[in-house]
């Protein structure tokens, strides 16, 4: 009887090869609540009150401790970071994070997402690119084509969304992986830090779609049913 190895899971492999990259970039590693309060998740992130994020559809409000949501992002580790520490710094967040919305191959109510924030004196749009351009290569391939966009995200200004080019079903395709831009100002302000004298960038990425990506996984929601069979993909 042939013999059956089990492996570390999909997205156990990719967070672990995540945090070497960041490592060797200097990023440290920070944590932070899965329920989280509206001013860390929400107000401190420059989103308002009236903000779509904000509505049943996308959050999941905890019914017996108003004002409490489970995180839609690991953004509010940022914050509870910045309360306590002063720049310069370069931190990665990853988590779970929840989402109020419908399942299928692309989206899950749960899913693991990784934030990286870096403030400092002279921070430019430049050193953003040149760390995400510098990990995707490493993560997936020295020769992967990453793209940035212009976007929008109330906590980032200006804001883009990051593309890698891909190989799916025999045909080259651009696949958003992750969003990112240079912290507002206001975020600045919220947590005491004075922006005409510090600035940074912020990013943040689904480890799901990371995985889907370097395994060649065609479902999210194969990760969270608990099939063996999994292992195919990283054995």
């Amino acid at each position: 009887m042939e013999e059956v190895k089990g492996t570390l899971h999909p997205l156990t492999l990719v967070l672990e090869e995540i945090y070497g990259i960041f490592a060797t970039q200097g990023f440290s590693i920070a944590t932070g609540p899965e329920l989280e309060d509206e001013w860390h998740n929400f107000d401190a992130l420059n989103v308002p009150k009236d903000h779509p994020a904000r509505d049943m559809q996308d959050t999941f409000f905890i019914k017996d401790r108003p004002g409490f949501v489970m995180r839609t992002h690991t953004s509010p580790v940022q914050i509870r970071y910045m309360e306590n520490h002063q720049p310069p710094f370069a931190i990665i967040a990853p988590g779970k994070v929840f989402r109020n919305e419908a399942t299928d191959s692309t989206h899950e109510a749960q899913f693991h997402q990784i934030e990286g924030l870096v403030v400092g004196e002279g921070i430019t749009v430049e050193n953003l690119k040149q760390t995400l351009v510098s990990f995707f290569k490493e993560l997936f391939d020295e020769n992967t084509e990453v793209r940035l966009r212009p976007s929008f995200f109330p906590f980032t200004e200006p804001s883009v969304e990051v593309d890698v080019k891909v190989i799916k079903n025999g045909e080259v395709k651009w696949l958003e992986v992750a969003g990112a831009g240079m912290v507002h100002p206001h975020v600045l302000e919220a947590v005491g830090y004075d922006p005409k004298k510090v600035t940074g960038f912020a990013f943040g990425m689904g480890v799901d779609r990371l995985a889907n990506v370097k395994f060649g996984v065609t479902d999210v929601r194969y990760f969270y049913q608990g099939d063996l069979r999994l292992n195919q993909w990283t054995c």
